[in-house]
């Protein structure tokens, strides 16, 4: 089974994809996978095994 999580982006306006890289990293090394970034939307969802 999976489990999603669908973060809010505050990314600043400096080193904007220094952060993004960062944000997705933290979030990697707790499992979790990109999927996809909605169109239109300031947010990422994130995948992961829930069963883990």
């Amino acid at each position: 089974m999976k489990e999603y999580k669908v973060v809010t982006l505050k990314l600043g306006f400096r080193n904007r994809i220094q952060n993004f890289e960062d944000l997705l990293n933290q979030y990697a090394r707790e499992g979790w996978i990109f999927k996809e970034v909605p169109s239109g939307w300031n947010s990422v969802i994130l995948e992961r095994d829930k069963n883990r």
